[in-house]
């Protein structure tokens, strides 16, 4: 599918503002999702304390690309959105120390391992320039739908 741009990613997730950490989606299918974000530059993301922005919070960005790819998943079905909520993270690896220190973008894919009625595992990776930053698997639980807003 076609580039999608942050407003619409905005559209389709609770994180609002500079909480929102992916600029675009890249790429995407019933089965995974490709992001690109400059925000780990920005000097006012959230995120940042003492003027750092550690690898841990690569977490917090891989779990986003979750709640996007959820987003464009029932908006293709028609189906409502079902927020998440992170219960777990498996073999995390962080490959790095920090991230604000990076000049390129960062990619995330995210692929759902296994999904049921009421809950979805992803696998996801983040790179930047070709190098891998971290990689891990998420686990997150679905709540009642939302109504359309």
């Amino acid at each position: 599918m076609s580039h999608i741009d942050r407003q619409t990613i905005l559209s389709m997730i609770p994180h609002q503002g500079a909480m929102c950490l992916w600029d675009a989606v890249t790429a995407w299918d019933a089965a995974s999702v490709t992001l690109r974000s400059a925000s780990h530059r920005d000097p006012a993301n959230p995120l940042r304390s003492d003027g750092q922005l550690r690898a841990l919070h690569l977490c917090e960005y891989g779990a986003q690309a979750m709640a996007v790819h959820g987003g464009l998943r029932a908006q293709a079905t028609g189906a409502p959105v079902r927020p998440g909520m992170l219960v777990a993270l498996r073999g995390m690896q962080l490959h790095v120390g920090r991230i604000d220190d990076l000049d390129g973008d960062l990619e995330c894919v995210a692929e759902v391992l296994v999904e049921s009625d009421d809950s979805q595992q992803y696998a996801f990776r983040i790179t930047c320039d070709g190098a891998l930053l971290a990689d891990g698997r998420a686990a997150v639980m679905l709540g009642p739908a939302r109504s359309a807003a």
